[in-house]
Formats: structure tokens, C-alpha cells, sequence
């Protein structure tokens, strides 16, 4: 087998495709034959060691991917050689093999392509977490969603509408807010040229969003809660714009608004019951045509680093998915 090998965490120049040893399964292990994997946030951070989690080196990186059981482990009967399943493990996905944890396997229903798959489990598992669990989001409520043309941004979009909700959508280009409208968006904003509060409160009529999708932080952190409705939910998803904002507390005293922590890893691990009726809504709902994952192109896994530069450039809209 082969992968893009990372044994020194200072950026992605530091990656190596390496030929290693094909491993067995252990215990409660599958080898997976790996078709598709995709470009999260969190593969950019893990391999400059600014992720919260530090897997012992050397490592591959790729959390998230989809492909073909090739072996099974000791005490594996939920899965079976041949099986197409889709797996966000942490590491491992940026090779031609990997071995995962098959209670972290997800079996894929017929005729669901490898590249959607490689793309869904983080962005649709998070959004639902958030928006639906987290959220507490009702049919009728409008829903803002910050970086809204990226992987997690087009998921809450397809999820807030699966709902039933209102969703304005924000982004930084006209282009990337034209793809939000595209996949049901029912109003966008360019934080780049517009002046988020006012355009907020015109489209609310004053009132303010519900509900507001946060995986960007920095700058727009504040504005957009200076903008929130009575009773409004403030969804703590991410930072992708790099600073931790910091929020005055007399806002959500104000406005009797809750700012309210999203940490879809921890929910999986803690509460696995809930997270495994959750993606088993989330599969059916792909087979309905409720959601699906916005890619923005499929590359050869050769071109990994140039798939980190596009990410780390912020030009990718929806996921960028890396083919074996």
C-alpha cells in the first residue's frame, strides 16, 4: 500500500508518499481498500499540529473516507468482506488502505457513490447535531449560516430546509452565495461588499435570525450576534477564519439568547445510540434526495497538497474529494 505520510507536523510540504506495509485487522478492525476520501478543515490543522487531537507520529492523515472492506478483525459480525462503507476515524484516509474501527463503519445502501460518501459523515453529522439537536431548530424559524458554500455550510443549508426553516445564507463571493441559492438558500448575503447587521435586518424585518450557523468565528462572530432574534440560538461550530472571537456577555443577556457549544466528536462517543439514529435518518434522507454533498471537484490522491492549497486558499465551495 501507499499514503501520504506525515511524521513531522510543520504543514503539509511536510507530507511524504510513502510505500508501507499492508496491515492486518485486529481485533474489532476492518481493512478497508480506500475509493474516496475528502478535505475536512480539521486535515489542514492535524498536520500543523494545531488540532486538538495529536495522533502519535508517524501518521496518515484523512479523516473522512469511503471504500471496500478487504479484511475483517477478530469479533467483527456487523460487517462483510466486500461491504461498501464510509468511516471518519480521525486519521488514515490519505492512502490506498487504512485500517478503521468497524463500529465506525458506516454501510452504505446500493447506488451510493463513493465520492458522496467520502464527503457526508462530517459535514451532514455535524449540521444535523447542530441545527436539529443542539439547535433545536423549528419548521418556520429562519436560520443563518456563516461560510454557508463550504462543506459544513452547504449541509446546514440542505438540513435547515429538510426542516423546514427559512435560511439565509452568507458567504464572501457572489459566486458562492449563487451556489447557496442553487441548493435552496431562500436569501444570500456577500459579507465581503454588504454590511452584515443591515442586510439582516432588512431581511428580517428587524426581527433577527432564529437560529445562526457558526463555523467561521473571527469578525463576523459579533455582528451577527448583535443581530440575533429574542430567544435566538448562537451555534459555537468552528473557526475557520482562524481567531477565536470573544463575545461581550451582556449580548446574550440582552436578547435572552443562548450561545450554545457544537461538538459532533464528543456527542458520537458519548451518546453512540443518538449519533447512529442520527445517521440513519441522514442515509435516508440522501436516498430521498433531501441532501446531498456539494463537490467541488474529485482529484487524483496524488494531488493532495494542491487540494490543501485550494482549501487553505478558501476557493473550495462544498468539499473537495480525493479519488484513489
Amino acid at each position: 500500500m501507499h499514503a501520504w505520510l506525515c511524521t513531522d507536523p510543520t504543514g503539509v510540504d511536510a507530507l511524504v508518499w510513502t510505500e508501507l506495509p499492508t496491515p492486518q485487522p485486529g481485533p474489532g478492525q476492518v481493512r478497508i481498500a480506500i475509493k474516496a476520501a475528502s478535505l475536512n478543515f480539521p486535515d489542514l490543522l492535524i498536520v500543523q499540529n494545531k488540532y486538538q487531537i495529536k495522533p502519535p507520529l508517524p501518521f496518515v492523515p484523512g479523516s473522512e473516507y469511503a471504500g471496500v472492506v478487504e479484511a475483517l478483525g477478530e469479533g467483527v459480525t456487523n460487517l462483510q468482506v466486500g461491504q461498501h462503507v464510509a468511516c471518519l476515524s480521525g486519521t488514515g484516509g490519505f492512502g490506498t488502505h487504512t485500517l478503521a474501527p468497524a463500529a465506525l463503519c458506516l454501510p452504505l445502501p446500493a447506488g451510493f457513490p463513493f465520492v458522496d460518501a467520502a464527503a457526508f459523515i462530517m459535514t451532514y453529522a455535524t449540521s444535523h447535531h447542530a441545527l436539529l439537536d443542539r439547535g433545536q431548530l423549528k419548521a418556520g424559524e429562519t436560520v443563518l449560516v456563516l461560510g454557508a458554500a463550504g462543506g459544513v455550510g452547504t449541509a446546514a443549508i440542505q438540513i435547515a430546509k429538510a426542516a423546514g426553516a427559512r435560511v439565509i445564507a452568507a458567504a464572501s463571493s457572489d459566486d458562492k452565495c449563487a451556489l447557496c441559492r442553487q441548493i435552496g438558500a431562500d436569501a444570500t448575503i456577500n459579507y465581503s461588499r454588504e454590511n452584515l447587521r443591515d442586510a439582516l435586518k432588512a431581511l428580517t424585518e428587524g426581527k433577527g435570525p432564529d437560529v445562526i450557523y457558526d463555523p467561521v468565528g473571527g469578525e463576523l462572530a459579533e455582528p451577527a450576534f448583535r443581530s440575533i432574534a429574542w430567544r435566538g440560538r448562537y451555534l459555537v461550530v468552528g473557526f475557520a477564519a482562524g481567531p477565536i472571537p470573544a463575545l461581550p456577555l451582556n449580548l446574550p443577556l440582552l436578547k435572552g439568547a443562548s450561545l450554545v457549544g457544537v461538538f459532533w466528536g464528543d456527542f458520537a462517543k458519548r451518546e453512540p445510540k443518538a449519533n447512529a439514529a442520527m445517521m440513519m435518518a441522514l442515509a435516508q434522507w440522501y436516498g430521498q434526495g433531501k441532501i446531498k454533498p456539494v463537490i467541488d471537484s474529485a482529484l487524483p490522491l496524488a494531488e493532495l497538497k494542491a487540494a490543501y492549497a485550494r482549501m487553505g486558499a478558501r476557493n473550495v465551495k462544498g468539499k473537495l474529494v480525493l479519488v484513489t
